[in-house]
């Protein structure tokens, strides 16, 4: 008890830490107040107004400042879970590594977590970290300065509060983004050891940026990226789609390869890229993905992976047809084959391994221009995604430009031209003339008989 007492002094969770941000106004910052979500704007008020400190948190405030629009809004509260979901009513508690509530508004969903703190020594019911130092279980509440100070980066330890108007920056972080640097708070060995996914956020973080990592945050990654395989699959998934879905995903995915992570999430990018055919491929698929980010349009996650493991599939069906295989049962073999493999390292979800299959499988059938067969791929629903993958591989060098063309010409015109370009492109396709039926002559008479006595 006399340990748990000193450890809350030391630590300034029983009296405050000492620690002094700077508080940044609003004629400095300059973020728009129209700009913060109408959630966390009445979560924020709310809280305070039952004497609770709360602030909009994290990645939110890094993209006011940066000028851009934030994807959701977090908020960090002195209240406990409990307190929070005693004041709203439409909100729940989740979690069991870090107890958060949702609070529901309407169509959108605020995540509060409690502000948190360091675990005293002995403490242990309240943290527990495995054998490398990854935590698995954290629940220790603590002030402000110390939930800025548990944060990863700088740039992601800011607090606004949209009452006041002001930023408080407890490790200049604003500095930081000024600079365009990428810098951890503390120890970055401990901190990677804490939680290996922060070596991916650097990345996602750098990359989605356009900062440097700083050299002390950046030494230890590779050494340290074995780490990720202890961590669930679900989490690598996740983070890895947020690097592909940020708009920066051909630069993440260089980034990730130089700094050695790509080994613990997608391996089989080593074999791909070093084929400059499929360099290309991967490369054109991210760079297609980030324009269409960028201009507010949608992307299929089971697109991005398929054209990710596309070459390895490729390689792996040519090497089922050189063994003797058919067409077809080749390419559903290498399929099965390389996710296998990747299964070992990223948790895919069904759902996105089966539209991967699908659009790989179709590209076997582009290929057969003849008869009814291309009206019904056109038919097909993943034709479109089929389709855009096919331009890819067209665009990159792996096909001739014309069977893209074709395609291209033949889904945007009208039926009679789509006839006419089957029977002007593959005149085996063209109706076969109708063959005289050969009339069956009559058996001779006593050829009964003849059989018989044969018999």
């Amino acid at each position: 008890m006399i340990r748990k007492f000193f450890g809350k002094v030391f630590s300034g969770r029983l009296f405050g830490s000492a620690a002094r941000p700077k508080v940044i106004a609003a004629r400095i910052h300059r973020i728009p107040p129209e700009r913060i979500s109408n959630g966390a704007q009445k979560v924020c008020e709310t809280l305070q107004q039952h004497g609770f400190a709360a602030y909009v948190v994290g990645g939110a405030v890094r993209d006011l400042l940066l000028g851009r629009e934030p994807k959701d809004f977090d908020v960090a509260t002195g209240a406990r879970p409990e307190q929070v979901r005693a004041i709203f009513r439409r909100s729940r508690i989740i979690g069991r590594r870090f107890r958060l509530v949702h609070v529901m508004f309407g169509a959108e969903t605020i995540e509060v977590s409690t502000f948190r703190g360091t675990a005293a020594d002995g403490d242990d019911a309240a943290q527990t970290t495995d054998e490398h130092g990854r935590i698995l279980r954290d629940n220790v509440f603590g002030t402000v300065e110390e939930d800025a100070r548990r944060r990863d980066f700088t740039i992601n330890a800011m607090f606004y509060d949209p009452v006041r108007r002001e930023v408080l920056d407890y490790h200049d972080g604003v500095a930081d983004i000024k600079a365009k640097r990428l810098r951890m708070i503390g120890d970055p060995l401990q901190r990677y050891r804490e939680d290996p996914i922060r070596m991916v956020r650097a990345i996602r973080f750098a990359a989605a940026c356009g900062f440097e990592i700083e050299p002390r945050a950046r030494k230890p990654i590779r050494t340290l990226a074995g780490l990720l395989q202890n961590v669930p699959k679900a989490r690598v998934f996740d983070e890895i789609m947020k690097l592909l879905l940020s708009g920066s995903a051909a630069d993440g995915v260089r980034r990730l390869r130089k700094e050695g992570l790509h080994h613990g999430v997608l391996p089989l990018l080593d074999v791909i890229l070093e084929q400059p055919q499929g360099e290309r491929f991967v490369m054109l698929a991210l760079a297609n993905t980030d324009t269409r980010i960028n201009a507010g349009k949608t992307v299929s996650p089971g697109f991005l992976f398929a054209a990710l493991l596309w070459h390895e599939v490729l390689a792996a069906w040519k090497q089922a047809q050189a063994r003797g295989m058919h067409l077809m049962p080749a390419l559903f073999e290498a399929m099965d084959q390389v996710l296998q493999v990747q299964s070992e390292q990223l948790a895919i979800p069904r759902r996105f391994g089966g539209d991967m299959k699908e659009i790989w499988a179709l590209q076997a059938r582009f290929a057969n221009r003849n008869g009814r067969r291309p009206f019904q791929l056109l038919e097909h629903l993943k034709f479109r995604a089929a389709f855009d993958f096919l331009l890819l591989r067209c665009e990159s060098g792996e096909l001739d430009a014309e069977i893209g063309e074709w395609w291209k010409k033949f889904s945007h015109t009208d039926e009679a031209a789509r006839t006419q370009m089957l029977v002007k492109d593959s005149p085996a396709a063209a109706p076969a003339k109708r063959r005289r039926r050969r009339r069956r002559r009559k058996p001779a008479e006593g050829g009964a008989a003849l059989e018989s006595d044969a018999e």
